[in-house]
């Protein structure tokens, strides 16, 4: 049986890859406050004590306005702890699985970034994520980048844009909503079972290099907000579209932050669902 490292593995997504790998794998799912990615001497000696054939890199900072604020910190987590992962699985002849993101992009394109458009990350979080994207190509060859966008799940845990918009629908009468700001949803679920399925391909490690792993399609905030509200049956809010600058937040954020999944299509895997049809999915089972 292979044998599976996985960090952050207590985080939104890593709750609902971890059990899933379980099922085929010898699975160590580490996260804060006992294993810090940020101790290199001992995320080095846990690696290379459990001796994994794959390491999927998780435990990241993803706050982006926490991450503008402190970039230190951000770089501290993001960029020289993802070194500290690679460079352990380079001393154990790991295969490395690091989830990065889409605001790698600067969101100028006018439709979704493809893996071959040109990095170009106008926040520390998504600078910092690059940075941990160029830390594993210098030191390792057989790697993979699974760059994802505007992940939904986790439950009754859950405290991103869907559960909040549930919330805040159910309580007041009015909501603002941008509709100039654009990107794939993604549920945990989906992108656990595309990241399972990918690895359990015969020839995966034929496979190295990067990977868009989103929920099809490409949705503003404010539509995604209202189905969201048609699906959780909340009649009596009014959503009011605004402009992102009627936020005033640390960091800036790309307006089109949406992925196409254009190598994996190629690849003929096609792994993931239309992002509605993953929402209905979350929303039903967990909200209603």
């Amino acid at each position: 049986m292979k044998k599976i490292y996985i960090t952050g593995a207590g985080g939104m997504l890593g709750k609902a890859l971890v059990p899933l790998f379980r099922t085929a794998y010898d699975v160590r799912g580490t996260d804060l406050p006992e294993y810090d990615i940020t101790d290199t001497a001992a995320i080095r000696e846990d690696v290379g004590f459990f001796s994994p054939d794959i390491v999927i890199h998780l435990a990241s900072m993803t706050d982006v306005d926490g991450c503008e604020t402190d970039p230190e910190m951000a770089r501290r987590v993001n960029a020289e702890g993802t070194e500290n992962v690679a460079v352990a699985c380079r001393d154990c002849g790991a295969t490395m699985l690091y989830l990065s993101t889409g605001m790698i992009y600067n969101g100028q394109k006018p439709g979704p970034y493809i893996e071959y458009d040109k990095p170009d990350p106008i926040n520390v979080y998504g600078r910092t994520k690059y940075e941990g994207e160029i830390a594993v190509r210098k030191h390792l060859r057989s790697y993979y980048i699974f760059n994802t966008c505007w992940i939904f799940g986790g439950g009754p845990e859950d405290k991103k844009f869907v559960a909040k918009i549930i919330e805040l629908g159910r309580e007041k009468d009015r909501l603002e909503i941008v509709d100039d700001t654009f990107g794939s949803p993604t549920y945990t679920v989906d992108l656990s079972r595309a990241i399972f399925q990918f690895l359990g391909e015969d020839d995966f490690e034929m496979k190295y290099g990067r990977y868009h792993c989103t929920g099809r399609g490409c949705v503003n905030r404010l539509e995604l907000a209202r189905e969201i509200f048609s699906i959780a049956g909340i009649e009596n809010c009014e959503l009011v579209p605004v402009s992102s600058e009627k936020f005033d937040l640390p960091a800036p954020r790309p307006r089109i932050e949406a992925l196409s999944n254009y190598s994996l299509d190629l690849l003929g895997l096609h792994l993931m669902r239309d992002w509605r049809v993953a929402l209905r999915d979350y929303v039903t089972s967990t909200f209603i």
